[in-house]
């Protein structure tokens, strides 16, 4: 890579850098935990000695955070970090808090209560809803009194088929007041993939839907409720809530019934390492991952993370689409933490048309929208334009996440929307619940660049062998741990899965799967997952760098390359591909996707066949699999290569398993 400065696609005002709360948060460190001064270094330096800072005096740096953001500890800390092991370390040891009663504690101002806490978007509904920080706080309150009725004690599992509606969000938050563990699927999760993650943490409750608007239709979820229920014996208490209308079944609690009460919500205190929430991996190739993230972990980590790289605080309106599957709706809430409003969205990403969220970022006035990088890639290529359509004067920042988002996309966000608005491309994982490269207030944005690393997060690129690289291709790792790294795995009692997970590879050092440049000037480009990596001639390719290339063809939808090394030690790399309608895969199309590969990245990056295939198949937070289709083709039954239940259309690998047939015979 170059070392001469790139032109950036957007620098920040220094008057709105200046007001951000990070420069706050840094003038702050410096005065009361000393960290380095920024008023004499650039923007860039400034940055670079903050985040040295906070690695280097990792205690210092997450006190000044608690302190910053008045995290509220019932019982202080004996220290900040009482084991600094990976994994293993502990976080604050001695600590009571909760959760619920930090994002609350926001309703408690007579200034704030009226002001919405939750805007709700629905498809059924034109116009736009919301509760109040004081009737949150009413809900929660009335609803963890009747958990509590119920039974439900610390530690125990409370589960949800909800979809993201305001009513997941009270559930989630009446939950960890009682100190009660939580976990979410989305109603468009089959019962099977459902069964998958519920079965393995026990439920004593079960909130469900009666079913769920989506692209203009109505979908009734329950024979699905009903063989949950069946199928989770220790299910003591269903709640029902009646989105279509219907009544509650036999011996099920009513929703409204359990949210009327006028109580103040009583928070339990708990061990900082309490369990908060058990999020779940993809799963593609076996049951999903359990993990488990604490009460102090998420509260201190989403703070820094909403407060200081989004720069999110009362007042804005914060809009992610995400359903409950999803680590973003967790994410979301983030907002509530720090004091904004969030947006709730229930329905389909792109129904009435291509520009839905867009119209939904509009009509709920959101300063702060999320989404992910192939809803950008879509609106582009489906030739939105939401900044000439649509009155979206108070969006500020818009953030993109789920893939790497392409150099195209950084250029139609600043054609499309506005050349004063920030774009926060951020990358991190389920794992964590958050990021651990995003945005930076006070930094220029650069095409097809992450701004830098977040503060806290010890982010290196590594070679094979173990060693820091700079504008190289390596490994993403994390070198010191983090609040909101797992706890553990449920139903992991040796740790070994967890282990295995992320620090076999460098015992000691989180290796989290991606493939990250660090470049010389401190930012941060995603290259796609290393377990998929494309190595031709030695050399190792990205496979987002071919997706970006060949998806900007009008022909081509959407496009799944894979790497396979064959018996002979030779090396197959073919490129399947989705066909816009109406286009045939003939010599002009191959030739044209062959021509784009080879100027636009290089020779190696030609791939030695091109398929046309009906679908690619996805998990079921929109993520193309590559790794089960690799191991299709090389020989696994489509049982043992993937779990159905985890894809959006599982389908959709027959069709792999036929190709490697049809090649095979075609070989011998």
């Amino acid at each position: 890579m170059s070392t001469e400065q790139p032109t950036p696609l957007w620098t920040p005002d220094p008057d709105r850098a200046a007001a951000s709360r990070l420069s706050a948060f840094q003038k702050f460190a410096a005065e009361r935990h000393g960290s380095p001064r920024a008023a004499d270094l650039p923007p860039r330096a400034a940055y670079a000695a903050l985040h040295r800072w906070s690695v280097e005096r990792t205690e210092d740096f997450w006190r000044a955070v608690t302190e910053w953001f008045d995290v509220r500890f019932t019982t202080p800390p004996t220290a900040v970090l009482g084991s600094t092991a990976m994994p293993g370390a502990q976080w604050f040891p001695g600590a009571t808090l909760n959760y619920a009663e930090h994002v609350l504690r926001h309703g408690e101002d007579a200034s704030t209560a009226d002001t919405p806490a939750i805007v709700h978007v629905a498809e059924d509904t034109a116009t736009p809803s919301s509760i109040t920080w004081l009737e949150l706080r009413r809900q929660v309150g009335s609803l963890a009194a009747e958990l509590r009725a119920m039974g439900v004690r610390p530690g125990d599992r409370v589960a949800a088929y909800v979809p993201n509606i305001p009513q997941a969000v009270v559930a989630l938050l009446a939950t960890a007041a009682v100190g009660a563990v939580w976990a979410s699927c989305a109603p468009d999760s089959g019962v099977r993939s459902v069964l998958d993650r519920f079965q393995q943490i026990e439920p004593v409750v079960l909130f469900t839907v009666d079913g769920c608007r989506y692209g203009g239709k109505e979908h009734d979820r329950r024979a699905v409720v009903a063989e949950l229920c069946a199928q989770l014996p220790s299910v003591r208490h269903v709640v029902h809530i009646p989105l279509l209308g219907s009544t509650a079944p036999q011996r099920a609690h009513e929703w409204e019934a359990l949210t009327a009460a006028h109580v103040e919500p009583v928070f339990e205190q708990l061990p900082f390492d309490h369990p908060l929430w058990v999020l779940y991996s993809s799963g593609t190739t076996g049951l999903p991952k359990a993990i488990v993230h604490s009460h102090g972990g998420i509260t201190i980590d989403h703070l820094k993370q909403a407060g200081l790289h989004l720069d999110l605080g009362p007042g804005d309106r914060f809009y992610w689409y995400t359903s409950t599957g999803w680590m973003m709706w967790n994410y979301l809430l983030a907002g509530l933490l720090v004091g904004a409003s969030v947006v709730t969205h229930d329905g389909s990403p792109r129904y009435p048309a291509a520009d839905a969220q867009w119209r939904v970022a509009a009509d709920t006035g959101a300063t702060v929208f999320g989404t992910s990088a192939a809803y950008v890639m879509a609106c582009r290529k489906a030739g939105v334009h939401p900044g000439r359509d649509l009155d979206l004067a108070g969006l500020r920042t818009v953030c993109t996440t789920g893939s790497p988002l392409p150099p195209d996309g950084f250029r139609w966000i600043y054609d499309e929307i506005g050349w004063d608005v920030w774009l926060v491309s951020m990358s991190g994982g389920t794992d964590v619940c958050g990021s651990f490269v995003g945005g930076v207030p006070t930094l220029p944005v650069h095409l097809g660049e992450i701004q830098a690393p977040n503060l806290g997060v010890a982010v290196e690129s590594w070679s094979p062998d173990g060693k820091p690289v700079v504008d190289e291709v390596g490994e993403l790792v994390v070198t010191k741990p983090t609040p909101s790294m797992p706890l553990y795995f449920w139903n992991d009692p040796d740790g070994r899965r967890y282990h295995d997970s992320y620090f076999d590879m460098f015992p000691g050092v989180w290796r989290h799967g991606d493939w990250i440049t660090h470049t010389c000037r401190g930012s941060v480009v995603i290259h796609g997952r290393s377990d998929s990596t494309l190595n031709r001639q030695g050399v190792r390719m990205g496979s987002s760098d071919i997706y970006e290339v060949v998806e900007r063809l009008p022909q081509i939808e959407e496009a799944l390359v894979i790497g396979l090394e064959q018996p002979d030690g030779g090396y197959w790399m073919p490129l399947f591909v989705v066909l816009a309608p109406g286009a045939t895969l003939d010599d002009d199309l191959r030739g044209a996707v062959t021509t784009a590969l080879r100027t636009e990245l290089s020779p190696r990056h030609v791939p030695d066949e091109i398929i046309a295939v009906p679908a690619v198949p996805h998990t079921l937070t929109g993520k193309r699999i590559e790794v089960p289709v690799k191991r299709i083709l090389a020989g696994a039954r489509v049982d043992q290569a993937v779990n159905p239940a985890s894809l959006d259309r599982p389908e959709a690998l027959h069709f792999f398993e036929q190709y490697r047939r049809t090649r095979r015979q075609g070989r011998t």
